[in-house]
């Protein structure tokens, strides 16, 4: 027989102060929780605005329908940005590796130029 787990002590502060949240979705309230109430409110009216439009676009008035399709577009949106942030990811490496080479053969430039001051 499995020993009763305890449960947290709920008089303790938590560090975390969870809120709760009522926001409006393609006309239908969603209650929800999370830690910063006005960015799941901007998140809420982001993820409305994209199903209004998809509803505009495509003339259907099915809100699973309309949900799908806002999720396809938000999905599309995400993977774009993420793939201009790899490229320029890779664009700022690469910009470093050059930075560092031609800083070290400046480097090695200079340490010439020093000894050979010293010799002369």
């Amino acid at each position: 027989m499995d020993e009763p787990r305890e449960s947290p002590d709920m008089s303790e502060p938590q560090s975390i102060n969870v809120e709760s949240i009522n926001v409006d979705i393609y006309d239908q309230i969603y209650h929800l929780r999370g830690t910063d109430p006005a960015y799941i409110q901007q998140l809420a009216h982001s993820v409305d605005a994209k199903m209004r439009a998809v509803s505009a676009q495509g003339g259907t008035v099915d809100s699973l329908r309309v949900a799908v399709l806002a999720a396809l577009n938000i999905a599309d949106e995400l993977a774009t940005l993420r793939q201009r942030y790899d490229t320029l990811a890779g664009t700022i490496s690469q910009s470093q590796t050059s930075m560092r080479s031609r800083a070290g053969s400046l480097s090695g430039l200079l340490d010439e130029v020093l000894e050979d001051r010293k010799v002369g």
